[in-house]
């Protein structure tokens, strides 16, 4: 393993916890980076680590052409595309893999990308193994007519239940992470939608296909961690809640376990549905033949009901506090998810099964923004003169914002600043550690008007005590 070099495709925290996952298995690597992430730590670390030798400047994280340019440039063997950019793109990681010089695409197979990089497919495979979706298309619908159908025919079956405000969403099929979503709540105003999500997905996905599903209203957002190898092992790491989101459909904070029964009294038997969620996802993982990390996204109703949303194959902001509460036998310290994904990728057996996982404690994340929460999460813009937080035994802070220097916030990104990944040995230390944690952060700053900086520190701490409450 120690031949190879791994190019990282991506940017800020996530391109530093895999330099810090290379590092760990004794890996080469090289980073990218745009002129407006100059200023970046990613970078600024991979010049202290590995020499100047190994930072390319490229023109934009999103130029495969670019971006294999280096690799050759690099010499490099295998290519991470961490999150976001090219890390679901299959024919990205197809062009990868049957290029002249091939490289090792670290997630999925490409094929395995493109059957599960579809909602539809996802949806369509989910149902003919047992496993429950919300009720709507099972393929893309690109005639209006047929669209107004079903419309019609989900508002109907939700009166009947007695549901007094029903609700449909409208979403792109080709698209992801909350992009291309519309809730329509009479169906006086569904045509014009449909047209809106239709144009908009054509735009920005080259696919018009859109999905109509029932809008649930009143659920838990979960998440099951997935970890697989290319000999056909899957082993799982447990749940996650997300439901903690602002009003983009953005994750703000996020728990593992997924539920605590121990803790708060659910209207259901948490503990059955977890149980269920994970037997669901395994089962859908060894069909298809998945072989790296990958995240089966849920919803939970009220009634105890869960729903599969989609599958997200790729290694997900949040995969820490899974890892932070799983423990392997004979394995010392919490998992770490990024080097399990290389390892994988490069053809490495698991070396565990289920059988020696364990659990332990509560997560939290914290996602650390530049953003107004009283103006609709709006990104604010300008230049960081300090950041300081507290260094505890029970808490990781990963961020690509330098300390001891003034940083601007690039305005071609999100202003995403830092996750913070705190572990307490029950959920209520958690929240309490969550809590003290934010307190003893010191983010100072200034726009281009002399304004202070506004981050949603306050909005986090106020939102600790929903954690895992229904």
């Amino acid at each position: 393993m120690s031949e190879d070099c791994v190019l990282i495709a991506n940017r800020g925290e996530i391109a530093i916890r895999i330099m810090n996952a290379c590092n760990e298995l004794g890996l080469g690597y090289v980073v990218v980076y745009t002129r407006e992430d100059e200023a970046s730590f990613h970078v600024e670390l991979a010049r202290e680590q590995r020499g100047a030798g190994a930072v390319y400047r490229i023109s934009s994280y999103k130029d495969p052409n670019e971006i294999f340019s280096v690799a050759d440039r690099a010499n490099a063997t295998a290519i991470h595309p961490g999150y976001g950019f090219f890390s679901e793109n299959f024919r990205f990681a197809r062009r990868a893999a049957l290029r002249s010089r091939p490289l090792t695409f670290i997630g999925p197979r490409w094929e395995v990308i493109r059957d599960l990089g579809s909602k539809i497919n996802t949806k369509r495979v989910a149902k003919s193994l047992g496993i429950p979706v919300i009720p709507g298309s099972d393929s893309p619908i690109y005639n209006e007519m047929d669209a107004e159908a079903l419309a019609e025919e989900l508002f109907f079956m939700q009166k009947e239940q007695g549901i007094k405000h029903p609700s449909i969403l409208v979403k792109a099929s080709a698209g992801g992470g909350g992009m291309g979503i519309e809730e329509v709540n009479h169906l006086d105003t569904f045509k014009r939608v449909y047209r809106r999500i239709q144009n908009y997905a054509k735009r920005q996905f080259g696919d018009e296909g859109d999905l109509i599903e029932q809008c649930l209203t009143d659920y838990q957002h979960l998440e099951v961690q997935l970890l697989c190898s290319r000999h056909g092992e899957v082993v799982h790491f447990g749940t996650r809640n997300c439901t903690i989101q602002s009003t983009g459909r953005q994750k703000r904070v996020e728990a593992a376990p997924g539920f605590d029964p121990q803790l708060y009294d659910y209207p259901f038997d948490a503990s059955k549905v977890l149980e269920r969620m994970v037997k669901y996802s395994v089962r859908l993982a060894k069909h298809v033949g998945y072989d790296n990390v990958g995240t089966w996204e849920w919803v939970v109703t009220r009634d105890g009901s869960p729903y599969l949303l989609e599958v997200n194959t790729r290694i997900q902001v949040e995969n820490e506090i899974s890892a932070a509460i799983s423990r392997i036998k004979g394995h010392q310290g919490p998992v770490n998810l990024i080097k399990e994904q290389i390892r994988s990728a490069l053809g490495e057996k698991l070396g565990f099964k289920q059988k020696d996982v364990s659990f332990e404690g509560t997560s939290i994340e914290l996602r650390i923004v530049a953003e107004d929460v009283k103006r609709g999460f709006s990104p604010w813009c300008g230049t960081i003169s300090r950041f300081d937080f507290p260094e505890e035994p029970w808490a990781r802070l990963y961020t690509h914002v330098p300390r001891g220097r003034p940083y601007s916030i690039p305005t071609e990104y999100d202003p995403n600043l830092a996750l913070a990944i705190i572990w307490g040995r029950n959920t209520e230390e958690a929240k309490e550690r969550a809590k003290a944690f934010i307190s003893a952060c010191n983010i100072q700053g200034e726009d281009s008007q002399g304004r202070a900086i506004v981050t949603n520190l306050d909005y986090l701490y106020e939102r600790l005590e929903d954690v895992l409450r229904f």
